[in-house]
């Protein structure tokens, strides 16, 4: 990979990383607070967006993404916010959950965020060798 289009890849995920933590940041009050969902309702599909657009990257990179256990746990995380409808009472609770699993899965340690629960084990991509 040239060294410009390193740049624009590694910028590109970086902004929209920027931009799905901002949406949640700035929805972060109405989930916590209850409040009203229309002054944050934006902010909130901001996040679920630009959530989806990292996913659809990391599978793309890799698909060992959906049985390793960053991948895993970010489904457990979107169910998590889907129960907001069954359990609405509770959401300030789920969410704080999903905001702790989230620091996990990005700040975690590479054995954990890359164990498999298919091979109970890390699985990490294999480096091609030029030669």
């Amino acid at each position: 990979m040239s060294e410009t289009r390193f740049w624009i890849r590694r910028l590109s995920k970086t902004g929209l990383r920027a931009l799905h933590i901002a949406g949640i940041a700035m929805a972060s009050a109405g989930v916590l607070f209850q409040v009203e969902s229309y002054p944050w309702q934006w902010w909130w599909m901001l996040a679920m967006t630009t959530g989806v657009l990292m996913m659809i990257s990391e599978i793309m990179s890799s698909r060992l993404w959906l049985i390793q256990l960053k991948g895993v746990l970010t489904f457990v995380k979107l169910g998590l916010l889907a129960s907001f409808v069954f359990l609405p009472e509770n959401k300030p609770a789920l969410y704080a959950t999903v905001i702790i699993m989230s620091v996990f899965i990005a700040h975690g340690p590479a054995g954990l965020r890359h164990y498999s629960i298919w091979h109970r084990r890390r699985i990490d991509e294999k480096k091609h060798v030029k030669g």
